[in-house]
């Protein structure tokens, strides 16, 4: 009986802990406008960084929360690139949870 209590509270916990993160209420026509900066280096094929040399991710169709992890990770600085650190803290919640919905949904290249 008490394995069985300990088994629904764990279920229960596991549930409320993925409901609160399983889709971003973003908006995807405002993501598209935001999009513009980040073309300048996620939007062409074959981009590498001068120094050090390495190619530049691509963010089209990536996962919507894993674009919203990593976007606060550099807004707070606990991801780490100039650019990218510049670039999310001139960004609101809400503006990061619109550009993830939109590059989520857009087919990657």
């Amino acid at each position: 009986m008490i394995r069985l209590q300990l088994f629904g509270l764990a279920t229960a916990a596991a549930l409320l802990m993925c409901s609160g993160s399983v889709h971003a209420t973003g908006d995807k026509a405002n993501g598209r406008t935001l999009v513009y900066t980040c073309n300048g280096c996620h939007g062409i094929p074959g981009t590498n960084n001068a120094y050090p040399q390495y190619p530049v991710p691509k963010i089209a169709g990536q996962n919507e929360q894993y674009l919203i992890n990593a976007l606060h990770g550099y807004k707070s600085g606990d991801r780490s690139h100039p650019t990218m650190v510049a670039q999310a803290q001139s960004l609101s919640d809400q503006e990061i949870q619109d550009i993830a919905a939109y590059l989520s949904s857009v087919a990657s290249k």
